[in-house]
């Protein structure tokens, strides 16, 4: 749950990070009010993202979540820009895409790559705990043979002694 709210966090994040650059490279004061009203749809669509590919389930996945997310939250914000005539230019739209996808995928990589060994952790507890699971598969959890009490020059040990017979003539009948 808490990966979940902080991929929704992260994307909010890039996506106000997005809109405060674009008002200051454009001379708009950098208040709440422009905020929320440039990036109101960007969140909007970002929420209807987050819904349509259930993110909740691999929420720091690049591929499709992230990759989905992104494309969602963008068309979602051209197509409530256009309709209430804010402006869907086209460099504007190639912009917008290029950043957010930056943003929004960048850091889905940079924390698949900080949390890579919880996963694989994971990955590595949950096949032990299967019955029968991989370990078992590839063999590792199969006993070692018992010793062969032959030694190396094909004769065997006597029952008294402990260590094989070192001559290299076989024993005399």
């Amino acid at each position: 749950m808490f990966r979940s709210l902080g991929a929704l966090i992260g994307d909010v994040l890039i996506v106000v990070l997005f809109v405060s650059a674009g008002l200051l490279q454009h001379g708009t004061p950098l208040s709440s009010e422009y905020l929320f009203l440039v990036a109101w749809p960007f969140v909007a669509g970002l929420l209807l993202g987050h819904l349509a590919i259930r993110s909740w389930r691999a929420p720091f996945s690049l591929w499709p979540h992230g990759v989905f997310v992104w494309a969602i939250t963008v068309a979602a914000a051209m197509v409530l820009r256009t309709l209430l005539s804010q402006g869907t230019e086209t460099s504007f739209v190639i912009v917008t895409a290029v950043v957010t996808a930056v943003g929004m995928l960048g850091w889905r990589a940079l924390a698949m790559f900080l949390t890579r060994g919880e996963r694989t952790a994971g990955a590595a507890r949950a096949a032990a705990a299967e019955p029968g699971g991989a370990a078992t598969r590839a063999g590792a959890a199969q006993p070692a043979a018992e010793p062969s009490s032959a030694t190396s020059n094909g004769s065997a040990a006597s029952p008294g002694s402990s260590t094989p017979s070192s001559s290299s003539t076989p024993p005399a009948p």
